[in-house]
């Protein structure tokens, strides 16, 4: 890949979070899409998949190094809260998703079945930055595509709380969700609120770069978008947080 190429793609990751996703269960299979396969999700772990980890783009980025991955994605329904975008920055440049409550919203996520080695390799890419926790949440309804009912799940929740615009949670208008009442935007529009508030006077093109070049710089602008987050309002269980953040 030349550097046009590279900046380019970089620009796609960043602005087009979260991603393409199949909206049926699907079998993720040494990058190719294949089949659910229910029978496959035995002695797994189901984890809330509530942004690019339901998108194959993400998953070959994270198991593409190992063919020996399957991975079964299920698709289901969340009752009471909503996907927004939470107050920090990827390493990648995007801003990313977390779990909001939203009284009478549902809202259209997946569950990944992971087995141990997959879950810490996910661990691994989800909260060495300390912008996740693994925790667990109990009280809830996930309505899986076969009928199954769950009402405790584990799911990466955001340490730095939701990204506040006009003091208000913000959707990502990719993800589905039936009488959302949060306003939404896309990944790309996110990035520009955040751009505009930040640094005014930056190129947006150079502004991905630069959070993605530059370690602490990206650290700067978490610090002053996440000084007015809104902090995940359901009880939960943390299960295994990072490095302090």
């Amino acid at each position: 890949m030349n550097t046009t190429d590279s900046r380019t793609h970089r620009l796609h990751r960043a602005r087009n979070y979260p991603y393409d996703f199949p909206l049926r269960s699907y079998t993720y299979d040494n990058g190719e899409i294949k089949d659910f396969d229910t029978s496959l999700t035995a002695q797994r772990t189901p984890v809330l998949a509530i942004g690019s980890n339901q998108a194959p783009e993400r998953l070959v980025q994270k198991f593409g190094h190992d063919a020996t991955h399957i991975i079964p994605v299920q698709r289901a329904q969340l009752n009471g809260f909503d996907v927004v975008f939470s107050a920090h920055i990827s390493n990648y440049g995007a801003v990313p998703a977390m779990l909001q409550t939203s009284a009478g919203s549902t809202v259209s996520i997946a569950v990944t079945w992971l087995n141990d080695e997959q879950l810490e390799i996910m661990h691994a890419t989800e909260i060495a930055a300390a912008n996740y926790w693994f925790a667990e949440l109990q009280e809830i309804s996930v309505l899986l595509d076969d009928g199954a009912v769950h009402s405790q799940a584990c799911a990466y929740l955001s340490s730095r709380g939701h990204l506040n615009i006009a003091s208000s949670p913000v959707a990502l208008s990719a993800i589905g969700c039936n009488a959302r009442s949060y306003p939404a935007m896309t990944t790309g529009e996110a990035l520009e609120h955040v751009r505009q508030r930040v640094a005014p006077d930056l190129d947006a093109d150079q502004f991905v770069h630069q959070l993605v070049e530059d370690r602490d710089y990206r650290r700067q602008v978490i610090t002053m978008i996440s000084a007015d987050s809104g902090e995940f309002a359901h009880p939960m269980r943390i299960v295994r947080a990072g490095p302090t953040a």
